[in-house]
Protein backbone atom coordinates (compact mmCIF):
# COMPACT_ATOMS: atom_id res chain seq x y z
CA UNK A 1 0.00 0.00 0.00
CA UNK A 2 1.48 3.61 -1.24
CA UNK A 3 0.61 6.17 1.60
CA UNK A 4 0.81 9.67 1.14
CA UNK A 5 1.07 12.84 3.58
CA UNK A 6 -2.22 13.43 3.77
CA UNK A 7 -2.85 9.94 4.90
CA UNK A 8 -0.55 9.55 7.00
CA UNK A 9 -2.00 8.88 10.71
CA UNK A 10 -3.07 11.68 12.80
CA UNK A 11 -0.33 10.44 15.94
CA UNK A 12 1.83 8.06 16.95
CA UNK A 13 -0.42 5.97 18.74
CA UNK A 14 -2.67 5.69 15.07
CA UNK A 15 0.58 5.19 13.48
CA UNK A 16 1.28 2.02 15.45
CA UNK A 17 -2.34 0.67 15.10
CA UNK A 18 -2.82 1.16 11.29
CA UNK A 19 0.40 -0.32 10.23
CA UNK A 20 0.63 -3.41 12.66
CA UNK A 21 -3.36 -3.80 11.16
CA UNK A 22 -1.74 -3.49 7.45
CA UNK A 23 0.64 -6.14 8.07
CA UNK A 24 -2.26 -8.37 10.01
CA UNK A 25 -3.86 -8.36 6.76
CA UNK A 26 -1.01 -9.63 4.88
CA UNK A 27 0.56 -6.46 2.60
CA UNK A 28 4.24 -6.46 2.60
CA UNK A 29 4.76 -3.13 2.01
CA UNK A 30 4.38 0.49 2.92
CA UNK A 31 5.34 3.05 0.59
CA UNK A 32 5.47 6.30 2.24
CA UNK A 33 4.73 9.47 -0.11
CA UNK A 34 6.65 12.96 0.06
CA UNK A 35 9.07 10.21 2.45
CA UNK A 36 12.00 13.29 4.57
CA UNK A 37 15.12 12.52 4.57
CA UNK A 38 15.23 12.06 8.22
CA UNK A 39 13.47 8.72 7.11
CA UNK A 40 11.37 9.28 10.98
CA UNK A 41 8.06 7.88 8.99
CA UNK A 42 9.64 4.65 7.87
CA UNK A 43 11.23 3.93 10.73
CA UNK A 44 8.19 4.19 13.05
CA UNK A 45 6.37 2.07 10.57
CA UNK A 46 8.83 -0.39 10.98
CA UNK A 47 8.52 -0.25 14.76
CA UNK A 48 5.46 -0.95 14.36
CA UNK A 49 5.48 -3.90 12.58
CA UNK A 50 7.74 -7.28 12.42
CA UNK A 51 8.18 -8.27 9.00
CA UNK A 52 6.72 -5.21 6.60
CA UNK A 53 8.69 -3.31 3.84
CA UNK A 54 9.16 0.38 4.52
CA UNK A 55 9.45 2.19 1.16
CA UNK A 56 10.18 5.82 0.53
CA UNK A 57 8.25 6.73 -2.29
CA UNK A 58 10.00 9.45 -2.72
CA UNK A 59 13.09 10.83 -1.18
CA UNK A 60 14.00 14.03 -3.28
CA UNK A 61 17.37 14.21 -4.33
CA UNK A 62 16.95 18.18 -4.78
CA UNK A 63 15.96 18.97 -1.23
CA UNK A 64 16.85 15.90 1.10
CA UNK A 65 20.96 16.09 1.25
CA UNK A 66 22.47 12.82 0.29
CA UNK A 67 24.92 12.65 3.15
CA UNK A 68 21.86 12.95 5.83
CA UNK A 69 20.23 10.42 3.97
CA UNK A 70 22.77 8.02 4.18
CA UNK A 71 23.02 8.74 7.56
CA UNK A 72 19.07 8.32 8.48
CA UNK A 73 19.47 4.99 6.04
CA UNK A 74 22.33 3.45 8.40
CA UNK A 75 20.68 4.47 11.41
CA UNK A 76 17.33 2.66 10.44
CA UNK A 77 18.97 -0.14 8.08
CA UNK A 78 21.00 -0.93 10.98
CA UNK A 79 17.67 -0.98 13.44
CA UNK A 80 15.61 -3.03 10.57
CA UNK A 81 18.00 -5.07 8.38
CA UNK A 82 16.54 -6.25 5.03
CA UNK A 83 13.41 -3.72 5.49
CA UNK A 84 13.70 -0.85 4.19
CA UNK A 85 13.83 0.44 0.77
CA UNK A 86 15.12 3.89 0.35
CA UNK A 87 13.10 5.30 -3.22
CA UNK A 88 14.78 8.31 -4.54
CA UNK A 89 13.91 10.44 -7.38
CA UNK A 90 14.17 14.01 -9.08
CA UNK A 91 10.71 15.40 -8.02
CA UNK A 92 8.98 18.18 -10.14
CA UNK A 93 10.41 21.52 -10.95
CA UNK A 94 7.09 23.46 -9.86
CA UNK A 95 8.51 22.09 -6.20
CA UNK A 96 12.51 22.57 -6.49
CA UNK A 97 12.16 26.22 -7.36
CA UNK A 98 9.80 27.17 -4.51
CA UNK A 99 12.99 25.97 -2.33
CA UNK A 100 15.22 28.40 -3.47
CA UNK A 101 16.77 25.92 -6.12
CA UNK A 102 17.20 25.55 -9.97
CA UNK A 103 15.68 22.72 -11.41
CA UNK A 104 17.93 21.38 -14.16
CA UNK A 105 19.65 18.68 -15.44
CA UNK A 106 17.43 16.09 -13.14
CA UNK A 107 18.50 12.73 -15.01
CA UNK A 108 22.24 14.40 -13.89
CA UNK A 109 21.33 15.23 -10.61
CA UNK A 110 19.69 12.03 -9.46
CA UNK A 111 23.18 10.27 -11.31
CA UNK A 112 25.59 12.16 -8.91
CA UNK A 113 22.72 11.62 -5.84
CA UNK A 114 23.51 7.93 -6.96
CA UNK A 115 27.13 8.72 -6.76
CA UNK A 116 26.96 10.21 -3.70
CA UNK A 117 24.75 7.34 -2.10
CA UNK A 118 27.32 5.30 -3.26
CA UNK A 119 30.36 6.95 -1.46
CA UNK A 120 28.29 6.82 1.78
CA UNK A 121 27.54 3.37 1.88
CA UNK A 122 24.33 3.17 0.78
CA UNK A 123 24.05 -0.43 -1.16
CA UNK A 124 22.62 -0.13 -4.80
CA UNK A 125 20.28 -3.14 -3.78
CA UNK A 126 18.57 -1.33 -1.07
CA UNK A 127 17.32 1.71 -3.11
CA UNK A 128 15.16 2.57 -6.27
CA UNK A 129 14.34 5.22 -8.65
CA UNK A 130 11.51 7.06 -8.98
CA UNK A 131 11.64 6.73 -13.46
CA UNK A 132 9.16 7.05 -16.25
CA UNK A 133 11.28 7.84 -19.28
CA UNK A 134 13.40 5.26 -21.17
CA UNK A 135 16.68 7.00 -20.16
CA UNK A 136 15.79 7.23 -16.29
CA UNK A 137 14.17 3.40 -16.03
CA UNK A 138 17.75 2.48 -17.18
CA UNK A 139 19.62 4.42 -15.03
CA UNK A 140 17.15 2.87 -12.50
CA UNK A 141 18.17 -0.88 -13.30
CA UNK A 142 21.93 -0.22 -13.29
CA UNK A 143 22.51 1.90 -10.18
CA UNK A 144 19.55 0.57 -7.77
CA UNK A 145 17.38 -2.26 -6.97
CA UNK A 146 15.20 -0.99 -9.57
CA UNK A 147 12.35 1.69 -10.84
CA UNK A 148 9.14 3.11 -9.31
CA UNK A 149 6.89 5.00 -11.88
CA UNK A 150 4.35 6.65 -10.56
CA UNK A 151 0.94 7.68 -11.83
CA UNK A 152 1.17 4.68 -15.10
CA UNK A 153 -0.75 2.55 -16.90
CA UNK A 154 0.04 -1.46 -17.20
CA UNK A 155 1.07 -0.27 -20.53
CA UNK A 156 3.76 1.91 -19.17
CA UNK A 157 4.43 -1.31 -17.16
CA UNK A 158 4.91 -3.34 -20.33
CA UNK A 159 7.26 -0.30 -21.92
CA UNK A 160 9.16 -0.32 -18.54
CA UNK A 161 9.69 -3.79 -18.48
CA UNK A 162 11.36 -3.60 -22.21
CA UNK A 163 13.61 -1.21 -21.42
CA UNK A 164 14.86 -2.73 -17.91
CA UNK A 165 14.82 -6.31 -18.89
CA UNK A 166 14.70 -9.04 -16.47
CA UNK A 167 16.01 -8.84 -12.78
CA UNK A 168 15.47 -4.96 -11.77
CA UNK A 169 12.85 -4.72 -9.69
CA UNK A 170 9.93 -2.57 -11.30
CA UNK A 171 7.34 -1.12 -8.96
CA UNK A 172 4.71 0.38 -10.38
CA UNK A 173 1.92 2.80 -8.15
CA UNK A 174 -1.45 2.20 -8.86
CA UNK A 175 -4.27 4.64 -7.59
CA UNK A 176 -7.68 2.73 -6.69
CA UNK A 177 -11.25 4.22 -5.33
CA UNK A 178 -12.95 1.54 -4.27
CA UNK A 179 -16.36 2.43 -5.84
CA UNK A 180 -18.65 1.24 -8.48
CA UNK A 181 -20.30 4.52 -8.89
CA UNK A 182 -18.46 6.69 -11.50
CA UNK A 183 -19.73 10.38 -10.20
CA UNK A 184 -17.90 9.21 -6.95
CA UNK A 185 -15.14 8.22 -8.83
CA UNK A 186 -14.89 11.37 -10.64
CA UNK A 187 -15.38 13.23 -7.61
CA UNK A 188 -12.80 11.32 -5.31
CA UNK A 189 -10.17 11.08 -8.75
CA UNK A 190 -10.59 14.18 -10.82
CA UNK A 191 -9.14 16.74 -8.16
CA UNK A 192 -6.00 14.10 -8.17
CA UNK A 193 -5.89 13.87 -11.98
CA UNK A 194 -5.70 17.43 -12.22
CA UNK A 195 -3.62 18.36 -9.56
CA UNK A 196 -0.55 15.78 -11.49
CA UNK A 197 -1.75 17.34 -14.94
CA UNK A 198 -0.25 20.66 -13.71
CA UNK A 199 3.27 18.75 -14.03
CA UNK A 200 4.70 18.48 -17.46
CA UNK A 201 7.06 15.38 -16.03
CA UNK A 202 3.67 13.36 -15.86
CA UNK A 203 2.20 14.52 -18.71
CA UNK A 204 4.73 13.90 -21.06
CA UNK A 205 4.74 10.76 -20.14
CA UNK A 206 1.31 10.03 -20.32
CA UNK A 207 1.59 11.92 -24.17
CA UNK A 208 4.03 9.00 -24.94
CA UNK A 209 1.75 6.46 -23.86
CA UNK A 210 -0.90 7.71 -26.34
CA UNK A 211 -2.84 10.14 -24.86
CA UNK A 212 -3.82 13.48 -26.26
CA UNK A 213 -4.29 16.80 -25.79
CA UNK A 214 -8.06 16.36 -24.81
CA UNK A 215 -7.05 13.99 -22.83
CA UNK A 216 -4.38 15.86 -20.48
CA UNK A 217 -6.29 18.63 -20.36
CA UNK A 218 -7.92 20.85 -17.42
CA UNK A 219 -8.99 17.68 -15.55
CA UNK A 220 -8.53 15.34 -17.81
CA UNK A 221 -11.01 13.17 -20.19
CA UNK A 222 -12.90 10.03 -18.49
CA UNK A 223 -10.58 7.77 -20.81
CA UNK A 224 -7.75 9.32 -18.96
CA UNK A 225 -9.31 8.82 -15.28
CA UNK A 226 -10.44 5.61 -16.31
CA UNK A 227 -6.93 4.77 -17.25
CA UNK A 228 -5.43 5.92 -14.55
CA UNK A 229 -7.80 4.53 -11.71
CA UNK A 230 -8.43 1.46 -10.28
CA UNK A 231 -12.26 1.53 -9.64
CA UNK A 232 -15.12 -0.51 -8.56
CA UNK A 233 -15.22 -3.31 -6.30
CA UNK A 234 -12.23 -5.36 -4.93
CA UNK A 235 -11.89 -8.04 -7.55
CA UNK A 236 -11.83 -5.34 -10.45
CA UNK A 237 -9.29 -3.61 -8.42
CA UNK A 238 -7.20 -7.03 -8.03
CA UNK A 239 -8.05 -7.49 -11.92
CA UNK A 240 -6.27 -3.84 -12.92
CA UNK A 241 -3.05 -5.00 -10.45
CA UNK A 242 -3.05 -8.58 -12.03
CA UNK A 243 -2.57 -6.46 -15.77
CA UNK A 244 -0.02 -4.78 -13.87
CA UNK A 245 2.09 -8.24 -13.38
CA UNK A 246 1.20 -9.70 -16.66
CA UNK A 247 2.97 -6.62 -17.90
CA UNK A 248 6.26 -7.30 -16.19
CA UNK A 249 5.60 -5.39 -12.68
CA UNK A 250 7.65 -7.34 -9.37
CA UNK A 251 5.09 -5.71 -7.00
CA UNK A 252 2.07 -3.17 -7.53
CA UNK A 253 2.01 -0.17 -5.01
CA UNK A 254 -1.70 0.42 -3.72
CA UNK A 255 -2.60 4.18 -3.51
CA UNK A 256 -6.32 4.42 -2.17
CA UNK A 257 -7.77 7.26 -2.98
CA UNK A 258 -10.58 8.79 -0.64
CA UNK A 259 -12.86 11.65 0.22
CA UNK A 260 -11.49 12.21 3.45
CA UNK A 261 -7.79 12.43 5.43
CA UNK A 262 -6.36 9.56 6.88
CA UNK A 263 -5.13 6.29 6.67
CA UNK A 264 -8.07 4.09 4.06
CA UNK A 265 -8.09 1.32 6.67
CA UNK A 266 -11.73 0.10 5.76
CA UNK A 267 -10.50 0.16 2.25
CA UNK A 268 -7.60 -1.55 2.85
CA UNK A 269 -9.59 -4.15 4.83
CA UNK A 270 -12.18 -5.03 1.90
CA UNK A 271 -9.12 -5.15 -0.54
CA UNK A 272 -6.95 -7.20 1.33
CA UNK A 273 -8.98 -10.95 0.40
CA UNK A 274 -8.45 -9.75 -3.30
CA UNK A 275 -4.93 -8.64 -3.38
CA UNK A 276 -3.09 -10.56 -0.57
Amino acid sequence: MWVGARNWPADQAEVKDAFAELEALGYGAAWLGGAEGDLLRPEQVLTATTRLTAATGIVNVWTEPADEVAAAFDRVDGAYPGRLLLGVGAGHAEFVEQSGQTYQRPYSKVADYLDRLDAAGVPAAKRAVAALGPRTLRLAGERSLGAHPYLVTPEHTRLAREVLGDGPLLAPEQKVVLSTDENEVLRIAGPVVEFYLGLPNYVNNLRRLGFTDDDVSGSGSWRLVDALIAWGDPDTVARRVADHHTAGADHVCVQVLTARPGPPRAEWRALAPALT
